[in-house]
């Protein structure tokens, strides 16, 4: 039954994976064009989030253009995630830069580690197929489990040729230990969504939202260097994934820095890479969410919420 239920899906992405990559790029586009017209409640978010953090920079008309361009960028970064999943890592060479590899150090020691805070920043399921070019370092990521089972089954599937390993949140943390511990991981954490109740109430253009303090947290935990990476269009079919400078998680006394100072330090870099070029970012989520009850009335680097 459940093969039933995902077949349409099974042959959407046969095709995308057997046509040439700038013909998927194309149709992903028209797709994000259609999605434009038809998905109005994310279109709003879209054009509010675009006006909250550029609004005094640009004019109502560009804020609107820069919008439609998301949604066609978003159609072609997931048509081209299908796609770039079934390539082989000659073919992604190709198409794929990645900058700022030379500069990791290489995995020598038992329990030496990366913990990558990465954004959703263009064909950003590239991040997981990078392992060959990593001088030697396992690749993980976490991931929540999609329902109905069988779809995913299906993503599990797909990301399957990519070579990195996946665990997923609420069942697999135990696991995600385990492996961290034998020493050798960068580990990708998506850190640039609202996160939850418990995350920190801290500035992101200049406006308070909840923080994921994942990045931050499993850093100091393990003892791992602490860096962002990022995913840019360079053209289309064409991408490119830089490594950013490492951020200090203790203080030169050996102390922990506060959770809240590492990810603003995060937020700023992902400010500065979502300015680069603004449509390659995922505006389409609520990103500033109201603060929860246990939010409310706290203060995060000066931002007081009333």
């Amino acid at each position: 039954m459940g093969y039933l239920l995902t077949l349409p899906v099974r042959v959407l992405l046969w095709i995308l994976q057997h046509l040439p990559l700038i013909g998927v790029v194309r149709l992903g586009r028209a797709g994000g064009e259609m999605a434009w017209w038809l998905l109005g409640r994310h279109r709003r978010i879209a054009l509010a989030n675009l006006t909250a953090a550029f609004g005094t920079e640009l004019a109502p008309k560009e804020i609107r253009v820069l919008a439609r361009e998301n949604f066609r960028r978003l159609g072609e970064n997931y048509a081209s995630a299908v796609n770039t999943a079934a390539l082989t890592s000659d073919q992604l060479d190709s198409v794929l830069e990645v900058v700022g590899a030379d500069s990791l150090p290489i995995p020598t020691e038992k329990g030496v580690n990366l913990v990558i805070a990465l954004g959703h920043f263009g064909n950003f399921e590239l991040y997981a197929r990078i392992a060959h070019r990593l001088h030697g370092w396992k690749i993980a990521t976490t991931y929540r489990a999609l329902r109905p089972p069988a779809l995913n089954a299906l993503l599990v599937a797909l990301r399957a040729r990519s070579g990195s390993r996946y665990f997923e949140r609420t069942s697999e943390a135990r696991a995600l230990r385990e492996y961290l511990l034998g020493g050798g991981v960068i580990l990708g954490l998506l850190a640039d969504q609202h996160g939850g109740a418990k995350g920190l109430w801290l500035p992101f253009f200049g406006r308070p939202c909840s923080t994921n303090p994942a990045p931050a947290v499993l850093a100091q935990r393990y003892r791992a260097t602490l860096q962002t990476a990022f995913c840019y269009r360079i053209a289309p079919g064409r991408w490119r994934i830089e490594f950013g400078p490492p951020i200090p998680t203790f203080e030169a006394d050996g102390t922990a820095r506060a959770s809240a100072d590492i990810m603003q330090t995060v937020n700023l870099a992902f400010e500065t890479a979502i300015r680069r070029d603004p449509a390659n970012w995922f505006w389409v989520h609520r990103r500033w969410k109201p603060p929860t009850d246990h939010q409310r009335g706290t203060t995060k680097t000066g931002f007081a919420v009333e």
